[in-house]
């Protein structure tokens, strides 16, 4: 009832009011996108396409159920997913985008546009992608070279379909609530829901396994939160200094490092490269030579193996967590961050020492944080053959993303709440 009442207090601020009301109609405008779809488009054979590939039920996830339309919106914004990985990883390899990223919001401001105008290129290889493989499989017939601009129309409007779903997500960070392409994501995820819910009801009517999957749910969901929001603070004393003619006084602050600060993209990337070898292998599982034929079936049989496929996807979801710590938190850049302001670690000597401090902590807490995540993917199999409910998947990307999402957009609202004197809906 308290959080009810919070919710109806927040609309009763005109700022906050607009707000609320401009993301909804934002999410509005993407749900309906992605009910426009393509012409020319073998529906039928479509859902046969994506019941048979998981990869394209991951790329699926990212567009929002666009996707599994073949809609105008059908890449989502999965490619500037992509860009905005592959920046992130350049920031710390190419010594002129880490100088740049450091220099404030001129430097946020720069990346972010070269974030946007890597999209284009990703989204224009994306789509190629998806359509040769629609085209190979039945469902785009016109997509070729025998007819240009059927071709192009259809590229050009999975390119476009990006970039308005990129701006949509922008104008919602801007002049909404919460961090827009992550809102756009758990739409798409929420937006399926019903009809999930639905296929479930009909083939599960066993109301205790049912109960069950609801009770793991619920645990599921805290655990992510305990997760999530865990972090280690490390104190940090700053000395007086004086500068010039004025002198800064001392104080003392912590840097909180999260549990799992790497998200959701450890498990992107997972499944991701996981997904590959089948894939490929797929295409020569018909071909005339036999040892290619056998090692490509052979390939396919493997990570169809429920054991396999999960034991690989735990370990490389283990392993990415760890590389994308690595390249996100660089301690040296921390502790000399904290010596050129006066600062130290108590117990620490300034320097080197603090560097080597801070690598120990946050590999042991990167530990814990990529163990969660690996048994968080693996995850909808295991609950699966526990209750029997195969048609709603508990865990995996979808509930990290809806859980993430909750919790930003909640403290978001909540820092607006607090600044009117409300109570917020975090106690």
């Amino acid at each position: 009832m308290k959080a009810i009442e919070t919710f109806r207090d927040s609309f009763r601020a005109p700022d906050l009011r607009n707000k609320l009301l401009f993301t909804l109609g934002m999410l509005v405008v993407f749900r309906f996108l992605a009910h426009v779809p393509l012409p020319g488009v073998d529906h039928a054979r479509l859902t046969a396409v994506l019941n048979d590939n998981a990869l394209l039920s991951l790329l699926d996830l990212f567009s929002g159920g666009g996707l599994a339309r073949l809609s105008i919106v059908a890449l989502g914004v999965n490619p500037y997913i992509n860009a905005s990985i592959i920046m992130t990883l350049l920031n710390q390899t190419i010594p002129a985008l880490e100088r740049l990223s450091k220099e404030g919001e001129y430097g946020r401001n720069k990346i972010n546009q070269y974030t946007r105008i890597l999209t284009v290129p990703l989204s224009l290889l994306q789509g190629i992608g998806v359509a040769v493989f629609m085209q190979r499989s039945g469902v785009l017939p016109e997509f070729g070279p025998q007819n240009w601009s059927a071709t192009i129309s259809i590229l050009a409007t999975f390119t476009a379909g990006t970039l308005v779903l990129m701006w949509l997500g922008e104008l919602i960070s801007e002049k909404g609530i919460g961090n827009g392409i992550s809102v756009i994501i758990f739409a798409g995820i929420v937006g399926r829901l019903p009809q999930t819910l639905q296929q479930t009801l009909d083939v599960q009517t066993n109301f205790l396994t049912l109960l069950l999957y609801a009770v793991i749910g619920v645990g599921v969901i805290a655990a992510i939160i305990f997760i999530q929001e865990g972090q280690r603070r490390i104190p940090v004393q700053y000395a007086k200094r004086v500068r010039g003619t004025k002198m800064y006084s001392g104080g003392s602050t912590h840097i909180p490092l999260r549990v799992n600060s790497a998200g959701v993209i450890p498990i992107i990337f997972a499944i991701s490269i996981l997904l590959l070898p089948s894939q490929i292998a797929q295409y020569f599982t018909n071909s005339e030579t036999t040892w290619l034929r056998d090692l490509s079936t052979g390939t396919v049989a493997a990570f169809q193996n429920p054991f396999l496929y999960n034991s690989l996807y735990f370990i490389l979801v283990v392993l990415f967590t760890f590389f994308y710590t690595a390249f996100t938190f660089v301690p040296n850049d921390v502790a000399d961050n904290i010596k050129r302001y006066g600062g130290f670690i108590p117990g620490i000597r300034p320097g080197r020492p603090t560097a080597e401090f801070l690598g120990r902590v946050v590999t042991r807490i990167t530990i814990a944080g990529a163990l969660f995540l690996g048994i968080v993917a693996v995850m909808p199999t295991l609950v699966g053959d526990l209750t029997g409910v195969q048609t709603l998947r508990l865990g995996g990307t979808s509930i990290l993303i809806v859980v993430g999402v909750v919790v930003e957009t909640m403290k978001q609202l909540e820092a607006q709440l607090m600044m009117r004197s409300y109570e917020g809906f975090i106690r």
